[in-house]
């Protein structure tokens, strides 16, 4: 480019210059300056209209202007720019018309939003599922299409390690489960699935997991009685009837005890426990269970302490706080050898209150720990025979605290014991009981 400007500029000098000497020749030598001048005044201003002309007529785009010198050199360059730019326009309005004839062929409803909620696009499976109208719907903002007020939470909150569940607003039989990913500046990423069929099958479970224990509770508390009463008089059995008449009542009084945490847990998960919330106050309720602890421990002596570093109350059911409490500690007596050490220390920050249950036991390998709040899950088989637990302890703190608000957070390795740590955000927290 610099050789085409510095021949330009000579074509240019000499063209004045001959004009000048014209003049000269006739006399006029100023004349013959201001002639050439205006010629190459005249001549710029052409190829500037040509310029002009051609950018805004987008139909001529593909035909640029025909020149010579400097200008023809212009024109070319700008000409193989443009025809780069269209070209990357149009390979780049390829790519994202597969991606949304990709994304419209999905059978997830998904939503691109700016970071104020303000809808720019979404697919058909979208409108099939949440009922939108691209007529009337496009920046409308999704949480006034969307009106359920866990949602607005979820969406403002920004915090979407997990995702939501609820009914789509417009067909309230389809059950959704919303995941949010955050993109660019805050904008975001809304994919909804259909999971009716998943969250039928768990209702069913849910449903036949209490039927069913309520069923067994009548016809094995009869067994249990019979039992008992078998027991009480094993001196007038034979021999040979006692020891099966106790192995009997013991397995009859595991049953019994696995039949009540079975329908403990589905009341927790069915919400038909009652929930009341009112403050309870946790330094009373962690020390009544820590002496049942210490009469739990028995011959095993351990020492189990209980440390209160904030005098806050919780606001919740008393009584599902008894038995996640409850478990967690009675697990700790189970799980550590005799005169290992016990702590409970309850607290609180600006994150909210903190019950932990500290043991020395021989820890937990770290492979298990994802898996233990689920239903009958055991790390070590042999183990949890000879506790004699029913493997629905940490299921039952896990869905405690969902109905708290809060989370279970698990800390443990082999052979250094195990930390179960219970966190309630601070909207749980409550200074004194009000009247």
């Amino acid at each position: 480019m610099q050789k085409i400007w510095s021949r330009h500029l000579r074509l240019t000098l000499a063209g004045l210059a001959g004009s000048t000497l014209a003049g000269l020749y006739l006399g006029y030598p100023v004349y013959g300056l201001t002639a050439g001048l205006a010629l190459y005044l005249l001549w710029t201003l052409y190829q500037t209209r040509s310029l002009a002309h051609w950018l805004s007529d987008p139909n001529s785009a593909s035909e640029a202007p025909q020149s010579i010198g400097i200008w023809g050199s212009f024109f070319e360059k700008l000409h193989k720019l443009t025809q780069s730019s269209l070209q990357a326009q149009s390979s780049l309005r390829s790519r994202i018309d597969r991606i949304q004839e990709s994304t419209n062929a999905m059978r997830d409803g998904v939503i691109m939003t700016d970071a104020l909620g303000a809808m720019e696009w979404w697919n058909g499976s979208a409108e099939h599922l949440l009922g939108f109208q691209r007529s009337t719907d496009q920046g409308q903002y999704i949480y006034n299409l969307i009106r359920t007020p866990a949602f607005k939470a979820y969406f403002d909150a920004k915090n979407y390690r997990e995702p939501l569940e609820l009914s789509s607003p417009a067909k309230p039989h389809i059950h959704l489960q919303i995941q949010i990913s955050l993109f660019g500046e805050d904008d975001r990423l809304i994919v909804a699935k259909d999971v009716s069929r998943l969250h039928q099958l768990e209702q069913m479970r849910q449903d036949f997991v209490s039927n069913v224990s309520h069923e067994m509770r009548t016809p094995l508390t009869v067994i249990s009685g019979y039992l008992e009463t078998l027991v009480d008089n094993a001196d007038d059995l034979p021999a040979k009837w006692r020891r099966a008449v106790n192995t009997m009542a013991t397995q009859s009084f595991r049953m019994e005890t696995l039949i009540a945490d079975l329908i403990l847990l589905s009341r927790i998960e069915t919400g038909k426990q009652s929930e009341q919330d009112v403050p309870t106050n946790v330094d009373r309720l962690v020390r009544q269970i820590c002496q049942d602890a210490r009469t739990l421990s028995g011959e095993s002596q351990h020492d189990i302490r209980f440390e209160v570093a904030s005098e806050q109350l919780i606001s919740g059911d008393e009584n599902q706080l008894r038995s996640a409490f409850s478990n967690l500690i009675f697990n700790a007596v189970k799980y550590t050898p005799a005169r290992g050490k016990i702590k409970v220390l309850w607290f609180t920050d600006n994150e909210g209150g903190h019950l932990s249950v500290k043991d020395t036991g021989s820890g937990i390998d770290e492979v298990h720990i994802p898996r233990l709040t689920e239903r009958f899950y055991r790390a070590d088989p042999s183990r949890h025979k000879d506790t004699g637990g029913t493997g629905l302890g940490l299921a039952i703190v896990k869905h405690v605290l969902i109905n708290h608000d809060g989370n279970l957070e698990i800390k443990s390795r082999l052979g250094e014991g195990s930390e179960f740590v219970c966190h309630f955000p601070p909207e749980r927290l409550v200074s004194t009981i009000t009247e």
